[in-house]
């Protein structure tokens, strides 16, 4: 199989965004798109609704959260499991965002530990790498993404390792109005391909998406790029006519 045949991705994480009616809004102007997965990620209160008000769109629209916890179950209040996800219809979680790396001070092996949930429990996890701009002015940028992939690597059989899907944001980039420059992105997603490679020592077909700063003007630069296969979009995704545009970009480019 070819790097083309990936999954295209398009995930709106709408972080701590959202209500009854801003849901219900969004998704009737939510339209399907063509060879494009669209992976909705509101917050995990509106999981059960959303799943309830895409019905039909389901084999085209997934949804998702934000995070998990790494335990089935237990005394850890304010926590959401992997299974309570999955019960609650999500498809996909994130794990290890730079947010949650940041502010909940997530290491790369609790962030791993999530990823073994997430699989245990039928999901699919979405691992977020990236490297801050300290990080990259140093020159440690893929130093940074290494570690943090051989974290989860580690942690997982090979043939889970080999199904993530990888969401590759500069932290430098996220909510920042900056993006990436394409030649970074490109060397970047070529080098968590290399790294994957190299730990299941064979060629697999791997999903990245790109994610940071990304709207309809950013878009098609990355999405041109071969190594991409989607993206993780923020603040442009909180509107369903420009999350759906984003999406077109994408089928139009890869389709």
């Amino acid at each position: 199989m070819t790097e083309s045949a990936s999954r295209k991705i398009l995930a709106a994480n709408w972080k701590m965004h959202g209500s009854k009616a801003m849901l219900g809004a969004y998704v009737a102007r939510l339209k399907p798109v063509e060879a494009v997965e669209l992976v909705l990620f509101p917050p995990v209160g509106y999981l059960g609704l959303a799943a309830e008000l895409i019905g039909k769109m389901a084999p085209f629209v997934a949804l998702g959260a934000q995070d998990t916890h790494e335990r089935e179950t237990g005394a850890f209040t304010g926590e959401t499991s992997a299974a309570m996800i999955a019960d609650l219809g999500g498809r996909y979680v994130i794990v290890g965002h730079s947010e949650r790396r940041r502010y909940a001070h997530e290491s790369d092996e609790r962030i791993a530990e999530k990823a073994v949930a997430a699989f245990r429990a039928g999901l699919q996890p979405v691992v977020c790498v990236g490297e801050t701009l300290e990080e990259r002015t140093a020159g440690m940028a893929q130093t940074v993404v290494k570690r943090q992939l051989e974290a989860v690597a580690k942690a997982l059989p090979s043939a889970d390792y080999a199904r993530l899907i990888v969401a590759y944001e500069p932290v430098w980039a996220i909510g920042t109005g900056r993006s990436a420059t394409s030649a970074q992105v490109e060397e970047m997603h070529a080098f968590i391909r290399q790294a994957r490679e190299s730990a299941l020592g064979s060629r697999t077909l791997s999903t990245v998406l790109y994610g940071g700063s990304v709207s309809e003007n950013s878009a098609p630069g990355f999405f041109n790029l071969g190594s991409v296969d989607g993206a993780l979009v923020g603040g442009a995704a909180l509107d369903a006519e420009r999350f759906v545009r984003i999406a077109e970009l994408l089928r139009t480019a890869k389709c």
